[in-house]
């Protein structure tokens, strides 16, 4: 279930109410008046079905409320009651399936924006990769790939060119372009200043590394992990099951790969560099392609479901058009 918040004029609420009512895919509907203060007016609360929340908002835009009042969405973490479980019933589908494409635009232009905690928790991944390199450590490589943040600049830019949205996707793109500057930078004086303090031996990069060569050695499979992982983490954040990238996190490898460019900047290490630089390309690269590709592929299912008649349930009434979130 999902709880959304309307604050609106009094004036607009009698008939709003009424429409959320009719829904019987909507469990609960409370009406407090004069509780809003900006804007000032009532308070709508209801609960409803996550198959349904989509078809809610899009009447509520067609009816200027998302421009004249305010709109809020909250996750409902149980509703233990026969109403709950009536409304889902009436909704057709399983939750984990719908799409709340307004929760999935809202949170990618969260993560498009600049933060330094965006910058220094990169920067302190790939720190943490580089001593993985140096003592060959695979807990401490996994370790890294879970502090990087980097996989929601990547998500925002595969929503930002699947909904068409140009200015999210080169926003996200220039955050994680100077993420990635900015780690480097940081790698690289880190790895000269333990040189000079010799914790870092002369051939940290060229010996035996058993544990971490891949980070440097890509393959088909670097590639083929990149599109899985991609797709799982999108295909998490559109389904509300966010648990689930941490197994994105794990599976790539971006950071690393990043780590040890820095280092190979450091020793002069041409070779390494190409490597490494190569497979945090095809990393970031495959996916991004792999979530514009399920996010399309979302949109299309979206799309078919729509036009097979999911509608709110106040039949008295014409089903307005459904919104184009792009």
């Amino acid at each position: 279930m999902i709880q959304l918040q309307i604050a609106v004029g009094a004036s607009e609420c009698e008939r709003i109410v009424a429409r959320l009512c009719a829904d019987d895919r909507i469990a609960t509907v409370s009406h407090i008046e004069g509780a809003a203060l900006k804007p000032a007016g009532d308070l709508i609360i209801c609960d409803i079905t996550r198959e349904a929340v989509s078809d809610v908002l899009d009447w509520l835009a067609n009816e200027g409320i998302d421009q004249n009042g305010g709109l809020t969405l909250l996750n409902v973490d149980a509703a233990p009651s026969k109403l709950a479980r009536d409304a889902e019933a009436a909704a057709p589908g399983a939750p984990e399936d719908a799409v709340i494409w307004d929760e999935v635009l809202d949170r990618s232009e969260g993560s498009a924006r600049t933060s330094w905690i965006f910058y220094t928790f990169f920067a302190l991944a790939v720190l943490i990769a580089c001593v993985a390199i140096v003592t060959d450590s695979a807990i401490l490589v996994v370790g890294a790939m879970v502090v990087g943040p980097e996989f929601a600049a990547v998500a925002a830019i595969a929503v930002g060119i699947a909904l068409r949205r140009p200015a999210l996707a080169a926003r996200a793109a220039w955050l994680l372009l100077r993420g990635l500057l900015i780690s480097i930078a940081v790698a690289v004086v880190f790895t000269l200043i333990l040189r000079g303090f010799g914790f870092v031996p002369q051939d940290a990069l060229t010996k035996p590394r058993p544990l971490t060569a891949f980070i440097y050695e890509p393959n088909t499979w670097s590639v083929v992990v990149a599109l899985l992982a991609g797709a799982a983490g999108v295909l998490s954040q559109t389904a509300g099951q966010l648990n689930a990238l941490v197994g994105v996190f794990i599976s790539v490898t971006t950071i690393p790969a990043i780590a040890d460019f820095s280092m190979s900047i450091a020793f002069g290490d041409l070779r390494q560099m190409g490597g490494s630089a190569l497979q945090f390309g095809l990393n970031f690269g495959g996916m991004i392609v792999a979530g514009v590709l399920v996010l399309m592929i979302l949109q299309g299912v979206t799309f078919v479901r729509r036009h097979r008649g999911a509608r709110l349930a106040n039949a008295s009434a014409p089903e307005p058009a459904s919104r184009d979130i792009r």
